[in-house]
């Protein structure tokens, strides 16, 4: 065989099957090759480089379910050269010319094979037969037979069988059209990405058609299969094979629970701009009716954000409550590098709305849907924000939550003056509102200059601070009820302050059980100063709530979260840490202890009096974290007050955890006694808790057998002998889909504990879910309740 020959087929399959046409109306003829005489080579346009190989089907190997990156592939392949191998080649005249025996025809990232491949041509066309391959870097396809015009570029392939070589994704069709050099059309087709053998689900269509570069493929008359068993119909569906925006429906879902029947939902995605998009959700439930949920998103110039909305026209199984809607606009915004804009506004239909209809809505806080709004300025030495906030109670009767409407904050930065001292000025106006008749409203003025002195050394640090606190209340109040006898219209009030902290970094290597570590030991002292002043003609609740005192918090300069109330201080914190560290230097084990020794007991108290009963020091707080070999975990926290012999607070969680197993066990534990000392108003306390607060809680998930798994958790209140919570979910995952099967038992209500029972709910729901498919979200467990405590944790180490 020359290598004429072989030049003149691999040129024309290649032009066939990747290039334009390049071939003249008028070809001349060409002699029979096995004479030795030299055909008349087509007159071509821009004809690519040509070699000649024998690599034969050895080299379709190195490709055959491979996937080729789109940074990796040839930027223009017609201008490749183009690499062929064949058995042998036959030349009729002016009629064909035929390679045959493991032809292999190469071209960039672009490889055909097939048994024998012939040129015609009268009609200026190429057919390939028996046993086709073809690869271009994305797909592949198998098929028996392959028909290409080299004046249209139109091909065909026959009974083909194609997978996706960069994503999940394969099928059949009883024909693939290729339309020119950028459409394909499939007749008759289907699509999953199960894999080869496993006919668990599938689309089949009609037609399904796809540009080459486009992430998405179009299906026309789709039914969705399982098992070869068709579950639903859509004329139209556009399926992602990419993760590219594109308008059309989006995969459906399907759920069976006790409490909404069997759920369907079908979501429709429109791709309004390039910066604009929704997302359209009809969502049918049997036991509910038709509800029809919207998500818009955008980016502008001003930040990003989202619109959602949900709207039941008519609740079948709660036909009293009327229409039912939620919505939620929340907004994050830099513009120009120094405005900072953040909205986050939720409102539901009715306070009932969350324990009855499954919603990812706004925000809940202690039964309040959060709504709030700011706008701030930011310069390099100072900032200013407008702030909003405002709640709507999910609960029936008065909120007592109140209102900021709105608060002003201007805060100003100096450091590096002189001697190395830092200074800052944080200053706010706010106003607060209250539904509560009985509960003051306010406008409040609180600035706050301070001084700071920072100093460290890679082992030694010292910060010494001066603080002072003005604040300004113009106080409106029922003067007739009993609890605002104390209170004022007017109040200002001025409060000194001043800190001293210092701290070592201290480090030896060390070993146990052989094995070397790295110890350190991390001592630090603090003195705290702050007036006492006697606040109680102040109303102390409008933002301001205790905060929990743990082994961190005893080296804060306050006891409270804003500036209602501010606690006198005379005294020194003393506390230490011990780390431990392996060859790794990642951290394995660290304890540590501290306290609070009052050098003026009575100061401590808010209202300024004095108590000669009052402690010489505070509860001895600790913390310890541990890890040991990355599969055991265990946190554990304590407050003890050693004068009364008493644990005030504790918690603990030990978690293992090993490849697909896990079980966590955690505990807390809240003293009824410093339940009362933390909460201003304690009169209602007996009514949720005889003996302060004891739970325990495990949690867990582990493989049963095969792809059959198992996750639950259950959630327990010793000191009422009650069950919080409790689920069990099984689920069943192959690698392109996965049922999961779930029960679920929670608390609605406790009542009052000393005579009423609590109430639960439960709910069993079925869900199945696709897997592998682009632009459909991963599978993730949740309860039908929507309120599970969480998954905690264990251990909070700083690697």
């Amino acid at each position: 065989m020359s290598l004429t020959s072989r030049s003149i087929l691999a040129t024309m399959i290649s032009l066939a099957l990747y290039g334009p046409a390049m071939a003249d109306d008028n070809p001349q003829a060409a002699n029979n090759i096995t004479n030795n005489t030299t055909p008349q080579v087509p007159q071509a346009k821009q004809l690519p480089m040509l070699e000649v190989s024998d690599e034969g089907l050895s080299g379709i190997e190195v490709v055959k379910g491979t996937c080729i990156a789109p940074k990796d592939r040839s930027q223009n392949i017609n201008n490749e050269p183009i690499r062929i191998s064949s058995d042998q080649a036959d030349a009729e005249n002016a009629i064909a010319i035929t390679y045959t025996g493991d032809v292999v025809v190469k071209q960039g990232h672009r490889t055909i094979a097939a048994d024998t491949a012939t040129y015609h041509q009268p009609d200026n066309s190429v057919t390939a037969e028996g046993n086709v391959y073809f690869h271009d870097g994305g797909m592949e396809v198998y098929s028996e037979r392959l028909e290409s015009d080299l004046d249209t570029e139109d091909s065909e392939m026959e009974n083909a069988v194609y997978s996706m070589t960069c994503e999940p994704g394969r099928g059949e069709a009883e024909k693939v059209i290729k339309d020119g050099l950028e459409y394909y059309r499939l007749k008759n087709g289907t699509y999953t990405t199960c894999p080869a053998g496993d006919q668990s689900w599938r689309f089949s269509a009609t037609s399904i058609e796809r540009e080459t570069d486009s992430p998405f493929a179009n299906l026309y008359n789709a039914r969705f299969e399982v098992a070869d068993v068709p579950i639903f119909y859509l004329p139209y569906l556009r399926v992602p094979v990419g993760n590219e925006r594109l308008t059309g429906f989006l995969y459906p879902s399907m759920k069976l629970n006790s409490r909404d029947g069997f759920t369907l939902e079908t979501p429709f995605y429109w791709n309004i701009a390039p910066n604009y998009d929704m997302t359209i959700t009809p969502k049918y439930m049997t036991n509910r009716g038709l509800q029809l949920n919207t998500e818009f998103r955008y980016l502008t110039v001003f930040g990003s954000g989202s619109i959602k909305s949900e709207y039941l026209n008519n609740d079948k199984k709660s036909p009293d409550s009327g229409q039912r809607w939620a919505f939620n606009i929340d907004h994050t915004g830099l513009f120009q590098s120094h405005w900072l804009f953040e909205v986050d506004y939720s409102k539901v239909s009715d306070v009932a709305y969350f324990n009855d209809i499954d919603s990812n809505i706004g925000k809940r806080e202690d039964n309040n849907l959060l709504q709030t709004a700011e706008a701030s300025y930011r310069e390099q030495n100072w900032d200013a924000t407008l702030r909003v906030r405002d709640f709507q109670p999910l609960t029936t009767g008065v909120s007592s939550n109140y209102r900021l409407m709105p608060q002003v904050e201007a805060n100003y930065y100096r450091p590096d003056l002189p001697y190395g001292l830092d200074f800052s000025m944080n200053s706010h106006i706010s106003r607060f509102e209250n539904d509560d008749p009985n509960k003051p409203s306010a406008d409040r003025l609180h600035l706050e200059p301070t001084l700071t002195l920072p100093y460290s050394t890679p082992w030694w640090s010292v910060t010494s601070e001066a603080k002072l606190m003005y604040s300004y209340y113009n106080q409106q109040f029922d003067k007739n009820v009993s609890a605002n006898e104390h209170l004022e219209e007017s109040v200002s009030r001025m409060i000194p302050s001043a800190r001293v902290h210092s701290g070592l970094y201290l480090e030896r290597n060390t070993s146990i059980w052989g094995d070397a570590y790295t110890q350190s030991l991390e001592p630090q002292v603090q003195y705290l100063y702050v007036q006492s002043v006697d606040q109680k003609n102040i109303y102390d609740a409008y933002d301001t709530t205790l905060l929990q005192t743990d082994y961190y918090g005893l080296f804060r300069d306050t006891r409270y979260s804003s500036v209602d109330r501010i606690a006198a201080a005379n005294q020194f914190t003393v506390g230490a840490s011990t780390r431990y560290f392996d060859n790794q230097y990642v951290e394995r084990f660290n304890l540590s202890i501290g306290q609070i020794f009052y050098l003026n007991p009575g100061a401590a108290d808010i209202d300024g009096s004095s108590d000669e009963a009052s402690p010489n020091y505070s509860a001895t707080a600790l913390e310890s974290d541990f890890n040991y070999d990355d599969w055991l975990f265990f946190h554990g926290g304590l407050q003890f007050d050693a004068g009364n012999s008493d644990i005030q607070f504790a918690n603990s969680t030990l978690e293992y955890r090993e490849s697909s197993f896990f079980t966590q066990v955690n505990y807390r534990y809240v003293s009824k006694e410093y339940i009362k000392s933390s909460l201003k108003d304690n009169n209602d306390i007996d009514k949720y808790t005889n003996d302060g607060i004891s739970q325990a809680g495990i949690a867990t998930g582990f493989p049963i057998y095969g792809n059959l798994s198992v996750r639950g958790d259950y959630y327990h209140d010793l000191t009422e002998s009650q069950m919080i919570e409790s689920q069990i979910t099984l689920d069943y995952q192959t690698s392109c889909w996965l049922i999961s099967v779930g029960y679920n038992k929670y608390l609605i209500s406790r009542g009052d504990v000393r005579f009423e029972s609590p109430t639960y709910d439960s709910n069993i729901s079925i869900s199945f879910s696709l897997l592998g498919l682009a632009g459909v979200s991963g599978f993730s467990a949740s309860t039908a309740s929507g309120n599970a405590i969480g998954y905690g944790q264990p251990f909070n180490l700083n690697n």
